[in-house]
């Protein structure tokens, strides 16, 4: 698989990144960690190089995880992980920071990124400059080489790179799901961030496997997904309907056709989590898959008959009830 630069950094990043918040468990079902293991080992072999974590998956576990699972592999991966809002004063970032670098199994984390926004889920409201000042101090110290930001505004991007140099942006992105588009987009193009989209396929509903008829459990993260829930979620399968006969010309499945019309996009790489090894390895043909300029017309129309009908909120989830 052919690698991108990620930022202005030399860290050559896989464009099919291994997203890992289903290894904490916490706010997904069924998951096995013998499975998930076996899942990254098979990813890295596939030829994704580049696995993404954080703090809050699992409280840690996540990070455990992708540690045993790839310790023994680590001049191979480029690990990527992020800091939570309630941990954003300095001493704290710096503690928090260790603590990742313990489960992680590493001395060093490629990509160290906040996750979201001081403030919120009633944390403390901390300066930018103050969590930037940790992290400039963490590079210095050689204990990450580089920093990102994660659901991040454009106006809360550009007070971020007063203090330091932040070389790419986490944000949810997929076909179904395009507010990056507006105003986060044209500046990292303009100050060459890498967009590194997370929930690319729409959380799984871009694979194309649920019916009208499916619902999640209450303890499934999805079950209060905004493009899960009635009408918009109708509208999606009209649109996956639509998606099918393009997929089916390129020989490949809706999931890597929604994942390569992503790679098309400007700096754009894209965050996939995956239950076993099948689906890596599956995921991971999406970046030989290339697209017609017809072809991305054709999906780009196909996609606004849903992002038409998506609110302006950039969270995804209902986390407080309808």
């Amino acid at each position: 698989m052919e690698t991108r630069l990620l930022g202005t950094t030399d860290i050559a990043i896989s464009p099919i990144i291994l997203g890992t918040w289903q290894a904490g468990k916490k706010g997904w079902v069924n998951i096995d960690d013998e499975t998930v293991i076996h899942a990254m080992q098979a990813a890295l072999e596939a030829g994704i190089t580049t696995f993404d974590t954080a703090e809050i998956y699992g409280d840690g576990y996540s990070e455990t995880l992708v540690g045993k699972a790839l310790a023994n592999r680590r001049e191979r991966v480029v690990i990527a992980t992020k800091v939570f809002p309630h941990h954003l004063r300095f001493n704290q970032v710096m503690e928090a920071c260790e603590q990742s670098l313990r489960r992680l199994q590493t001395e060093v984390i490629d990509l160290y990124q906040i996750h979201w926004p001081s403030g919120s889920f009633g944390s403390e409201v901390v300066p930018i400059g103050e969590t930037m000042a940790a992290l400039n101090a963490l590079k210095d110290q050689g204990k990450i080489r580089a920093i990102g930001v994660s659901n991040f505004s454009r106006a809360q991007l550009e007070e971020a790179a007063q203090h330091g140099r932040i070389d790419s942006l986490q944000p949810p992105y997929s076909l179904f799901w395009r507010g990056v588009e507006v105003d986060q987009q044209p500046y990292c193009i303009d100050h060459c961030l890498t967009i590194m989209a997370y929930s690319s396929l729409a959380q799984g509903l871009l694979t194309g496997k649920f019916d009208a008829a499916h619902r999640f459990p209450d303890a499934d993260i999805r079950s209060k997904n905004k493009l899960f829930r009635p009408p918009l979620y109708n509208t999606a399968l009209a649109a996956l309907a639509e998606l099918r006969p393009i997929a089916h010309r390129h020989r490949t499945t809706i999931g890597n056709l929604a994942l390569a019309w992503l790679l098309a996009q400007p700096q754009t790489t894209a965050i996939v989590g995956v239950r076993n090894a099948l689906q890596a390895q599956e995921n991971a043909k999406a970046a030989t898959l290339h697209l017609s300029p017809q072809d991305l017309e054709d999906m780009d129309a196909i996609s606004r008959t849903v992002t038409d009908y998506v609110d302006t909120d950039p969270v995804m989830w209902n986390f407080g009830g309808e």
